[in-house]
Order: C-alpha cells, then sequence, then structure tokens
C-alpha cells in the first residue's frame, strides 16, 4: 500500500471518529456496487437487523473491529480511482456527499487536472448548481478577476470545493457534511497534485487544517498539507459584502504568485 493511500485511509479514520462523537455510532454500507454511505443513527435503515444467532468467537481469534473496516471500505472505493474522471463517478452516486436540500447537481470541480494551484473554495451556490462547476456566479467573477490581476487565466488552475452539492439557503456547510466529503476531496487532491493550494474562506481553511481558529490567524502563512503548501484567504463573496478586505486579499494572492514562482509551478 502506497504511503499516500495509507494518509488518505488515516484521514478517513479521523473524520469518521470524529463524526461518531459528535454524531454517534454510525454504520457504513454499500449503495449498489460503487459507492459507500456513512450513516448516523437517525438515518439507519430500518431493514438493519442484529443476527440473533452469532457466530462464536474464539478469544484468540478476535473478530475484526467494525471501525477498523470503514475506512478501509471507503479508502478502496476511492484508491481505485485511478482517474478525476473515475472519481467524479463515483461522486455522482455517492448519496453521502448529497446535503438535505432535494434535487441538486454534482459540482465536482473545474479547470487543469495537472494544475499546481488548486483553490478550493466552501460549497456550490445557486448558480453553481444549475450550471454544475464551481465559482461561476458573481463571486466567480470576481474570482476570475483576481487570477487575472495575478496572470493566470480560469483554466490553468484547479478549481474544487469542501462540499460537491449545495447546501439549503447557500449556508455554510456543516460538520457533518464536511466529514462525509473530505475523503473525496483528498482522494481529488491527491489525483492532481498540485504544488500550493490555496483555500478560500475560513470553512474550507479550518477543514482542510483541522484547526478551529479565525480566518485573521491562517492567512499570510504557506503549511505543509499533504506533499505540498497550503494558504488561506478571504472568499470571493466576502469580498463582495466587505469591500475593505481586498486589500489584505490582494496581499495574499500576491503571495500565492510569488511562491508559484518559486516553486517553479507550471504554467
Amino acid at each position: 500500500m502506497s504511503q499516500s493511500k495509507n494518509n488518505l485511509i488515516s484521514d478517513i479514520a479521523e473524520f469518521l471518529d470524529i463524526d461518531e462523537e459528535v454524531y454517534g455510532p454510525h454504520t457504513v454500507s454499500s449503495i449498489g456496487s460503487d459507492t459507500t454511505q456513512i450513516q448516523s443513527p437517525d438515518r439507519k435503515a430500518e431493514s438493519d437487523e442484529y443476527d440473533s444467532h452469532p457466530e462464536p468467537v474464539q478469544a484468540e481469534e478476535p473478530a475484526p473491529a467494525q471501525d477498523a473496516k470503514k475506512p478501509q471500505m471507503l479508502g478502496d472505493k476511492l484508491g481505485a480511482c485511478k482517474t478525476l474522471e473515475e472519481l467524479k463517478i463515483l461522486c455522482e452516486e455517492a448519496d453521502e456527499l448529497r446535503t438535505d436540500l432535494d434535487g441538486t447537481n454534482l459540482v465536482f470541480g473545474v479547470g487543469n487536472p495537472k494544475a499546481d494551484l488548486m483553490l478550493i473554495g466552501e460549497a456550490p451556490g445557486q448558480e453553481e448548481d444549475r450550471q454544475g462547476e464551481p465559482f461561476v456566479g458573481v463571486a466567480g467573477q470576481l474570482l476570475n478577476k483576481i487570477l487575472a490581476a495575478i496572470n493566470f487565466e480560469r483554466d490553468d488552475v484547479y478549481i474544487a470545493n469542501i462540499l460537491k452539492h449545495r447546501p439549503p439557503g447557500n449556508r455554510n456547510p456543516n460538520p457533518d457534511e464536511r466529514i462525509r466529503s473530505l475523503p473525496y476531496l483528498l482522494r481529488q487532491i491527491e489525483l492532481i497534485q498540485p504544488k500550493i493550494i490555496l483555500c478560500l474562506g475560513k470553512v474550507s481553511g479550518t477543514t482542510l487544517l483541522k484547526k478551529e481558529t479565525t480566518l485573521k490567524s491562517l492567512r499570510g502563512q504557506f503549511y505543509p498539507f499533504h506533499g505540498t503548501e497550503l494558504t488561506v484567504t478571504y472568499h470571493p463573496a466576502a469580498l463582495l459584502r466587505n469591500p475593505h478586505w481586498k486589500r489584505p486579499a490582494w496581499e495574499d494572492v500576491q503571495k500565492v504568485r510569488q511562491r508559484y514562482d518559486e516553486l517553479r509551478c507550471k504554467p
């Protein structure tokens, strides 16, 4: 097993543990042949039953713990995805990626699949849901201008979100949604292999860095992250609501451009 796969399984296990602490025991069950669903107790299928006559377990050969199986199952499914297209197909069938808003479309990601710079936002909005592409609304137009100001075309980078489905009311992703979505995003990052990740917004930054802190304290640094470097700035939608944040955001993206050039990234 490769080191990257070990890291992925470790992250999945950690987030499942967090989810269980917050929401209680859950199970992972197959959905069809290609997806895995993480279920909290209130979403447990009514048909689930315990075997009333279990086989005796020998003390010297204990049964594997169920928690040890859960990340392995999901990790195997994700590890079997060798391309972004294969991962997208898995995401399309993964009910655990959906929010409690019915009828949403998958917003997987867009851009250069070999990009050295990857941008990660928080969640799709209404226009993103309609078009199936991240950052295509008003905030997306501002993001395009920000990229152009540091000599990037949209097609030079890869853009994704923590969530791949729109939450109701364009609210921030809740902890349960982030936990369920993160393994898929980590595999997406693994397939793209960017040299720099720019998190757009506090939710994106705190989710990936596993730090519950302020955006202000996260900005201005490059953090090691799964063999790449990660930094955080304001979400474009926040800049539209608070124009006085545009100057510090401009300083952040200039640092990204500088680091990009120092690492001899392409294009």
